[in-house]
């Protein structure tokens, strides 16, 4: 029996733990893991923290590798999606190519992980999510709604083949049933 494919989608800024956790956790269970970008190359990343101000604060973080273009995936091929956040689904969500490939997991009903920012991923594709249950970081609340999705005001939550998280710290509740659902 051939190992599992997960694809992680994001791009420069994306949030570190969010990157480096789920990969290297899917590395863990022996899941075939690709990092796919806007471009083949050395990703920046950022480390968001929850300090003393009143939202989050960025610092420059790891460089991680993005061994696939979005252009040069092929969607079928691979069981699961990773979407994290940071800053970088600001910008990846506008690449159609990354849109082809979310569309795709959604139609197939294949497991989806998203987290914090990456709900913005999802706001041109509104007609895949409409009525669907998610959270995020709480300032996505409106992109959510904005899209037809009912915001969940809870760290993790699973609606059927997609699990979403907060932020960072809710990392092992959402890794735990994207695991599940991919195996």
């Amino acid at each position: 029996m051939s190992a599992k494919k997960v694809l992680i989608v994001t791009g420069d800024a994306v949030e570190a733990l969010e990157v480096y956790y789920p990969y290297f956790r899917c590395l863990e269970e022996g899941f075939e893991t690709d990092i796919a970008a806007p471009h083949q190359k050395k990703l920046n990343t950022v480390i968001h923290d929850f300090e003393d101000w009143e939202t989050y604060t960025e610092k420059r973080g790891y460089m991680i590798e993005a061994n696939k273009a979005f252009a040069d995936v092929k969607a079928e091929e691979y069981d699961a999606l990773i979407i994290p956040g940071g800053r970088a689904p600001e910008h990846i969500r506008m690449d159609e190519d990354l849109l082809d490939i979310v569309v795709h997991f959604f139609d197939e009903n294949k497991p989806i992980a998203i987290m914090c920012h990456g709900s913005l991923v999802l706001t041109p594709i509104a007609e895949k999510v409409k009525g669907r249950k998610l959270t995020a970081y709480t300032a996505c609340k409106p992109e959510v709604e904005s899209i037809g999705a009912e915001y969940v005001n809870e760290m993790d939550y699973v609606d059927g083949n997609l699990v979403s998280g907060h932020a960072w710290p809710d990392l092992p509740a959402i890794m735990r049933e994207f695991v599940k659902q991919v195996k």
